[in-house]
């Protein structure tokens, strides 16, 4: 069984000024495609096909580097389109508590996402994620996951430059002030109710 690319859950204009249409075609249709297409090369005829997106990454991490680096890229890419809306969206009441338990406000949080994200070091990604019951701002560097790791992310935002570099060049922060702007709290409001972890649509 091959692994698709997701559709996006918006036109690619959807994210401006924040992400560009331009942007957002690239980043979807040639990026994460190749993603896909490296890790459906990987799987041809081995013992992994036919596995979730998610089994696969378990698998793999540790003894295929190659393929996970595939896999955890194609998933990671997938849980970030959803992260991300182009209509204002509201936390569920359970988020909302948490939130303020956690980081005093949504905008306390926005603070903070953006302060990992800016600090972090080279590519990888910062992820708002529940971890033993509480909201913690988790990151990880190049390729890697959270959709192994045993707990419950709710939204990402993607630091490589190729997620922000044609519109905003080398400002990081730039891009995620304004990307803060677009997260998609419904999604995350899903993925804290479900309390596991989101799977990656066959």
């Amino acid at each position: 069984m091959a692994f698709k690319l997701i559709d996006l859950p918006y036109n690619d204009d959807a994210l401006e000024p924040a992400v560009s249409a331009k942007t957002l075609s690239f980043h979807h249709g040639k990026h994460h495609q190749a993603y896909i297409d490296k890790t459906n090369a990987a799987i041809d005829g081995t013992d992994h096909d036919g596995k979730s997106l998610e089994d696969v990454i378990k698998a793999a991490r540790g003894s295929e580097q190659g393929l996970f680096n595939n896999a955890a890229q194609s998933w990671n890419h997938g849980f970030y389109w959803h992260s991300m809306c182009g209509e204002e969206t509201s936390a569920s009441d359970e988020l909302k508590s948490m939130i303020d338990d956690a980081f005093g406000s949504i905008d306390g949080l926005k603070t903070k996402l953006s302060e990992k994200g800016a600090g972090h070091f080279a590519s990888g990604w910062v992820w708002l994620a529940v971890k033993d019951g509480k909201l913690s701002i988790e990151e990880t560097h190049d390729g890697d996951t959270l959709a192994d790791q045993g707990v419950n992310p709710l939204l990402v935002i993607d630091l490589w430059e190729h997620a922000y570099y044609l519109d905003h060049q080398n400002a990081r922060p730039k891009y995620l002030e304004a990307v803060n702007g677009k997260l998609n709290w419904s999604f995350a409001s899903e993925n804290l109710a479900r309390g596991t972890c989101w799977e990656y649509p066959c």
